[in-house]
Formats: structure tokens, C-alpha cells, sequence
């Protein structure tokens, strides 16, 4: 029997950990049953490097947008140029954006002005939004209810280790949460029960490689092919095997990620 397949919806690949090797980690990946990755431009004027690794590899899907640590250094993404970005056949995402208090609060009030155009981009292409939030949760479930009932959107609360209040107002809006290698660290158990008290239908599994590697790997460079580590954790949260976990994670991905479609 085949081993199941699994998709890494969140990872960095034009990051220079890769650099020397990006076709080996391509290629361990798939070996490992990760048939399909989402690589996430953080800062737009990177978009061609991103780009050329999705072209460059059939499995490789990008996204793009302005991740708030870089909002105040970058220039404001605009609306149309999010959405002009959804005609490439490979663009299945709009981000990472949100919110980062923790270390960039200052710049606070440009996070939140640039995680509402894309929010707009989102609803405008059909495309999901891709969030990261930390020590933002009040403000996170504000602007995200309030853009949504504007104009709806799909959204993945990408590498969640938010409250667990967050986590509802994500669910109530028909959010997806995503687990990172945060998820299978052994002191995370509170993220674990959050995680359980979701629906198994709006969970995803993702590497944000080359940071937050899994155990066996922690501490070292993560990459696509650690996925299998955490989703193996994950179908332990939801007491299912891992075969029956990796469907219905693909599943999900798939109704979230309509676009990122394999030959």
C-alpha cells in the first residue's frame, strides 16, 4: 500500500536555508509523501524568486503579501496589486499578513491598515487569506469580523498558537486553523486541546520551514518533508490514524485551497 499523501500548506523555500539545495528538499519531500507545497512570499518585492520556485517545481504553490513584522519597512500592498497577482495559474493565497504586537507593536496601526487590503484582495479573487497572529488577539478578531462581514472571505489562521478565544472567533467565521511543529513541541498541550476542540475538517498541517522544525528535528532546520511529523501528532489529537488523518487533512486543504490543483 502506498503511503498517504499530505500537503505542507505553509513553508518559505526562497529563504537562503535552502539555498544550496532546494531540489534535494523538493524531492525529499515528495519521497516522504509531501506531494504539494505552499511557498509564502513575505515581502512583495521578493514575489519573482518565489515565483520562479513555484515554476520552477510541479509540486511548488506560492502565496504572497506583506507579513506585518515588515509592514512599516515595506511599501503598502496595494489592492490591485494583490489581485492582479491571482492571475498566475500557480497563486493560490493572498499573504502572510496580520498582525505581530510582540515585537513590532510600534508599528501597530500599519499592520492593521495593511491586513484590511488584504483582507479586501481575499474576498475579491475568491482566494484564501493567509494570517499570522501573535499577542494580537483582541484587534485580530475585530479586524477579521469586521472585513468579513464587509465583503466574505475564506481565511487559515496559519501556524496557530493563539488563545482559544481566537481560535473560536476564527471558527465561527468558517476559518481553518493551521498546526505547526509548535503543535508536536511536548509542552504544548494547551495548543493540542485547542486544536481538539476544532472540527476536523478545518485543520491543516504546515512546516513555516525553515523555523519550528518537529521533534525528532527540533532545533535544527525544518523543511517540507518534517510535515509528516506533526500531522502524525495531530491525527493523535483527533484519536485517528494517521492514513485516515492525511486524507481528510488533503481534504481540507482542497476545499480551502481550490486552486492548488495537481496534474
Amino acid at each position: 500500500m502506498s503511503s498517504p499523501k499530505i500537503t505542507d500548506s505553509h513553508c518559505h523555500l526562497d529563504f537562503p536555508d535552502f539555498a544550496e539545495e532546494l531540489p534535494q528538499v523538493v524531492s525529499r519531500a515528495v519521497e516522504a509523501g509531501v506531494h504539494r507545497m505552499v511557498t509564502i512570499c513575505t515581502r512583495l518585492r521578493l514575489l519573482p524568486q518565489v515565483q520562479a520556485i513555484a515554476e520552477a517545481h510541479a509540486p511548488v504553490f506560492f502565496a504572497a503579501g506583506t507579513h506585518p513584522m515588515s509592514a512599516a519597512d515595506e511599501p503598502m500592498a496595494s489592492f490591485d496589486e494583490l489581485v492582479k497577482l491571482a492571475e498566475h495559474p500557480k497563486f493560490v493565497g493572498i499573504g502572510e499578513t496580520g498582525l505581530d504586537y510582540h515585537y513590532t507593536a510600534e508599528s501597530k496601526q500599519v499592520q492593521q491598515d495593511s491586513l484590511r487590503v488584504h483582507c479586501a484582495a481575499a474576498a475579491a479573487t475568491g482566494l484564501p487569506l493567509i494570517i499570522h497572529s501573535r499577542d494580537a488577539d483582541d484587534d485580530m478578531a475585530r479586524i477579521l469580523a469586521e472585513e468579513h462581514a464587509n465583503a466574505p472571505y475564506s481565511c487559515v489562521m496559519h501556524c496557530f498558537s493563539s488563545s482559544p478565544e481566537l481560535a473560536r472567533a476564527a471558527l465561527d467565521l468558517g476559518f481553518y486553523l493551521s498546526m505547526s511543529g509548535i503543535g508536536a513541541f511536548p509542552r504544548s498541550q494547551e495548543i493540542r486541546d485547542i486544536f481538539a476542540s476544532a472540527p476536523v475538517e478545518r485543520v491543516l498541517v504546515e512546516t513555516d520551514a525553515p523555523y519550528l522544525a518537529p521533534p525528532p528535528f527540533r532545533g535544527k532546520r525544518n523543511e517540507p518533508s518534517y510535515v509528516v511529523n506533526t500531522a502524525k501528532v495531530a491525527a493523535e489529537v483527533f484519536n485517528m490514524g494517521f492514513e485516515d488523518f492525511a486524507v481528510q487533512s488533503e481534504a481540507n486543504f482542497e476545499r480551502l485551497f481550490a486552486k492548488a490543483k495537481l496534474p
